[in-house]
C-alpha cells in the first residue's frame, strides 16, 4: 500500500509509503484524494517522513489537496518533508502557497 489514510474526527491524514512520490503512483495519490472529497473531508494532513523525492505529478497531487480543502473552507497542511522534497518545494515557491510542519503532531495541533 503506497498511502496509508487515516480519519481522526473530520481530519484526513494521509501518510505516504514510498521512497519516490512520482507519475507511477501519484494517481492513486489523487484519487485518495476523490475519495476523501466525496465523504466531505475538507481538512487534510498529508505526512510525507517516508517520501525522499517528489516530482512535477507529485506536486500536482499536493496542489490538488490543498485546492480542494481551500474550496471547501477547509485547511491542508504538509508534513514531515525530507530535505529533498522541502528544497523542491521552495524552489517552485509553493513554500508560500503551502501551509507546511515539521511533523504530524504540529499539523494537527495547527488545523
Amino acid at each position: 500500500m503506497d498511502f496509508i489514510v487515516s480519519k481522526n474526527n473530520d481530519i484526513a491524514i494521509i501518510t505516504t509509503k514510498v521512497e519516490k512520490l512520482n507519475t507511477s503512483n501519484s494517481s492513486s495519490l489523487k484519487a485518495e484524494l476523490v475519495l476523501l472529497g466525496k465523504e466531505n473531508f475538507n481538512k487534510i494532513v498529508i505526512d510525507m517522513s517516508f517520501t525522499k523525492y517528489c516530482d512535477s505529478s507529485g506536486l500536482s497531487a499536493i496542489l490538488i489537496a490543498n485546492r480542494m480543502c481551500k474550496d471547501n473552507g477547509g485547511q491542508f497542511y504538509l508534513c514531515g518533508l525530507m530535505p529533498n522534497v522541502q528544497k523542491l518545494i521552495e524552489i517552485a515557491q509553493l513554500d508560500r502557497v503551502l501551509k507546511i510542519s515539521p511533523n504530524q503532531e504540529d499539523a494537527l495541533a495547527k488545523i
